[in-house]
């Protein structure tokens, strides 16, 4: 229930108010892998450069949520934050990058460490978004 509400919310605010405006949150907008359509979901962040961090926790369900699917097959993106859109490049973080990043997200959520243990052994993929032209996370707002 919450998901389609901060879904909605994150629409019409053009991502200025996601997870109920009580942490960062930003809405992604992937190319579905397999219909080629635009899927949007809110989801947390941790800045890290000019960079977004996002998890694939999928709430600690035992599969891996669509919108991660989708950036393995298709790793451009664009990120709605605090009312702007910016194009970006996922990247799956591994190896030392990847326990460096997941540090920063559980200092943010602490709940990703229940979700490792709800997802009965699935890998919880950390994706850094890059963004490809001007607006990452120190960028200012746009006019008007």
């Amino acid at each position: 229930m919450l998901v389609p509400a901060d879904r909605i919310v994150g629409r019409l605010t053009k991502g200025r108010v996601v997870a109920l405006g009580l942490i960062p949150s930003l809405v992604i907008t992937t190319t579905g892998r397999r219909s080629g359509k635009p899927r949007s979901n809110p989801l947390l962040y941790v800045p890290d450069g000019d960079a977004y961090v996002v998890v694939g926790s999928n709430w600690g369900q035992t599969h891996q949520p669509g919108w991660a699917m989708n950036l393995l097959a298709d790793p451009t993106a664009e990120v709605d934050v605090r009312g702007r859109r910016v194009p970006v490049r996922a990247e799956l973080a591994t190896g030392a990058e990847r326990d460096r990043l997941w540090q920063l997200l559980v200092t943010e959520w602490p709940a990703y460490r229940t979700y490792v243990q709800r997802a009965g052994g699935r890998e919880i993929r950390v994706f850094r978004l890059v963004p490809t032209g001007r607006g990452g996370p120190g960028a200012p707002p746009p006019a008007g």
